[in-house]
């Protein structure tokens, strides 16, 4: 777009200008033709595009039909950036034909518990699962020239009190869980625009804090995109402004406009600060509208897609007795409501209308021609039926069959936006249904629909085989026959831990908080962190999955490459009899550091695929961060000194193999003052001894024995500053001695010096 025929900010009035940065109305933006500004329209959602058909106010389920792609709940467990760009490129294609602007998406906020009701909108519990899926969901959007809108920035791990709640987190904990998914998006995939959320991060409402949309995120990460607020989330139109929210959506029928108009009239806002939003919604115009032209959509090749990364999503948790894959004939009994009319996306904002659906049962028939696939309703979501009833009839069915699949799964009305779950239990009808089926059918395999993690207590042992099928979008049913066959050999892998109880939760005892504050108390141990650091056992283990072949890892390794970086190498060979995807896992175990450190974290992972009999060596950098922890001390990523384990892992419980790597780390000796420790003094590299010896220089007759006396009392002052052990002394430390050895301990702040 030529620039000459308008010349920016100075010609509109401060009106004018005002009222350009909130919505026209639930999902536009007010044009401003004159100054280069068109309307631009923004959409739900991260898994299919929600176009409405005109503007129905919120008008949940009155959109264009648009492909259903699995949710990130299942994305996630694909652990494929490569398949996740490509579901993201459909997603910009479908959203460019719909006339769409901005795509609200990805949510990458991380799965504090398992309780959170938009869990099935959020990819893991792990910043860099979520981070690098992340990435490639946003490059594959915005290659088709529509604008991705990365949410909820920050801190939005709950519905509960959503709009006001305040989650009390400290800084280490942001930097190292809550932010890094952000932050790996915003400076490798440069994302059109960021969402701030609803709630306070530390008693200030995300969109009117500062620190978080203004340092963090434009001058530390070097965001040049534009921050618009979550629908309704701006409390204070002015404080969000000068905090660094760009656009308020929706629209507020002009009266937040006039608001800022006025706090520039009075000399409350400095009307810089208007234009410099301004210029941001200018350039995002500039940005999207770029490829305005439409474009076509084959809607049959992208259910293709849906249907084949649904099926790399989908888990294999369990498969005893070779239950899995299903034989070509016999008779297969197919358990439960879900079967024919199966759940596939979440409740709430991101709900699309689907252009199809497929249903596991008629896939299954379509894949197994030579067998008898027979059908039993086996409950009723509605609960209008009589269970014992539905109950009875599959059970007889099941009785006759050489194998039962139960598909089974949570309701709507169980998990969706604008709340959080009570419990992680099954509805108890179906729980009873799947144990009565497994004692009446020989083999027994349960498939499971839902978008948070549910209970597999009181069943999981009786069945021989579980699927964890998530919520698989709307080819879901196709991938899931694919997968019960064999047409497609499992590869998902668990985003998320499956715990035995709820009570084993990190956030258990802190969530979803109380008069109006929620304390992240478990700080970074958050997911397999805590599990694994607190050797808690867990039903199924963050990175989990089973194959229908075998692979093999071997000569592992790991090549330092600078001071604090490293690449990690391992050969993967597939021995067995199919075609699979193995996800190779890398975790590093810090040494002991300054901080609490979990007992392993994800560091790097890849996804490879091999036919049967091949081999491929693979190899994952380390970067800096992979070592690092956020030290607040110094307000920044420091790498301590020592010796790093490195670990192939086929999960985050199931080390594999393990390599080491010494660290010299960073330069990390403060100068010392005289509100230092007693501990700090003598335990400094070259202070610590010539203190020592000052101490020990009086006359001889006093050194006999004292050396043990002075260990045991060091003991008993050693957090005492030394302004105060100074006059326990039996002699006085002269001043002069005391100010020598603390401009000593300066000189050793010079790495060189040392």
């Amino acid at each position: 777009m030529a620039t000459s025929h308008h010349h920016g900010a100075a010609e509109l009035s401060l009106d004018e200008k005002t009222a350009l940065l909130s919505g026209r109305d639930m999902w536009t933006t007010k044009p401003a033709e004159g100054a280069g500004i068109p309307a631009l329209v923004l959409s739900d959602g991260p898994h299919g595009v929600r176009r409405q058909r005109m503007d129905s106010g919120l008008g949940l389920y009155d959109s264009h039909p648009a492909t259903c792609f699995p949710p990130a709940v299942a994305l996630a467990s694909s652990w494929d950036p490569e398949l996740v760009g490509r579901v993201g490129e459909a997603l910009g294609r479908e959203a460019r034909a719909l006339g769409v602007d901005v795509l609200l998406g990805p949510g990458v906020n991380i799965k504090r518990s398992p309780l959170c009701g938009r869990n099935f909108e959020y990819l893991s519990e792990d910043p860099l699962l979520s981070g690098v899926l992340g990435a490639a969901h946003v490059a594959g959007v915005q290659s088709r020239g529509v604008g991705s809108s990365v949410k909820h920035f920050a801190a939005n791990n709950q519905e509960s009190d959503r709009m006001r709640v305040s989650a009390d987190v400290d800084e280490r904990t942001l930097r190292e869980i809550y932010l890094p998914a952000f932050e790996r998006i915003v400076t490798q995939a440069r994302p059109a625009t960021v969402m701030c959320a609803y709630n306070k991060v530390n008693g200030t409402y995300a969109a009117e804090n500062r620190w978080l949309l203004t340092q963090v995120l434009r001058e530390e990460w070097g965001f040049d995109g534009l921050v618009v607020s979550d629908w309704g989330a701006v409390n204070n139109r002015v404080a969000a402004l000068l905090a660094g929210t760009d656009l308020e959506m929706p629209g507020t029928h002009r009266r937040t406009d006039a608001e800022v108009a006025d706090a520039v009239r009075s000399g409350a806002l400095d009307e810089a600060v208007v234009d410099t939003a301004l210029a941001r919604l200018r350039g995002l115009a500039e940005r999207v509208r770029a490829q305005a032209d439409p474009v076509a959509v084959d809607f049959d090749a992208h259910h293709r897609l849906a249907r084949e990364a649904a099926a790399d999503c989908l888990v294999l948790l369990k498969n005893h007795h070779q239950a899995l894959p299903l034989a070509p004939n016999g008779r297969i009994a197919v358990i439960g409501e879900f079967a024919t009319n199966p759940r596939y996306q979440g409740g709430g904002s991101s709900h699309v209308n689907a252009t199809r659906v497929e249903s596991p049962l008629e896939e299954l028939r379509v894949l197994l021609p030579e067998a008898q696939v027979e059908f039993a309703q086996g409950y009723d979501t509605a609960g209008s039926a009589d269970a014992g009833v539905l109950r009875e009839e599959a059970v007889a069915l099941a009785g006759q069959a050489g194998t039962a699949v139960l598909v089974i799964g949570l309701r709507e009305a169980d998990e969706s936006e604008g709340f959080d779950r009570e419990h992680v239990q099954l509805p108890a009808d179906q729980v009873e249904l799947i144990r009565s089926v497994a004692q009446a059918a020989r083999r027994t395999v349960v498939v499971l629909l839902n978008g948070g993690v549910v209970s597999l207590e009181g069943w999981h042992d009786d069945v021989d085989a579980v699927v964890e099928a998530w919520l698989p979008g709307q080819a879901g049913g196709g991938a899931i026959a694919d997968v019960l066959t064999g047409r497609v050999d499992p590869s998902g892998r668990l985003p998320e831990t499956m715990p035995f109880r709820l009570a084993d939760t990190p956030s258990f005892l802190n969530f979803p908080g109380e008069q109006g504050h929620v304390r992240y108390g478990e700080g970074v141990m958050v997911g397999y962190r805590y599990y694994e650091t607190a050797d808690v056992a867990v039903r199924y283990p963050f990175g989990h999955g089973l194959s229908y072949t075998s692979f093999k890892q071997s000569g592992f390794q790991v090549t330092p490459t600078g001071p604090d970086t490293a690449t990690v190498s391992v050969t993967v060979t597939n021995t067995g009899e199919r075609s699979g995807k193995h996800v190779v896992q890398v975790y590093v175990a810090a040494p002991e550091r300054p901080v609490s450190s979990p007992a392993r974290e994800l560091r790097g992972f890849t996804k490879v695929a091999l036919a049967p009999g091949e081999t491929t060596t693979v190899e994952i950098d380390l970067d800096r961060r992979a070592f690092a922890y956020w030290d607040i001390t110094r307000g920044d990523w420091t790498v301590a000194a020592g010796q790093y384990r490195v670990q192939l892992a086929d999960n985050a419980h199931a080390v594999v193999a393990t390599a080491t790597l010494d660290l010299a780390g960073d330069h990390l000796v403060r100068p010392l003052t005289l509100d230092s420790t007693v501990s700090e003094w003598f335990g400094h590299p070259t202070v610590g001894p010539a203190l020592r010896a000052a101490m020990m220089s009086g006359p001889a007759e006093e050194q006999s024995g004292a050396a043990e006396e002075d260990a045991d009392a060091l003991v008993l002052l050693s957090s005492m500053a030394m302004r105060q052990f100074a006059g326990f002394l039996p002699r006085p430390m002269p001043d002069e001695a005391l100010e020598r050895l603390m401009r000593m301990s300066e000189a050793d702040l010079d790495p060189a010096a040392g």
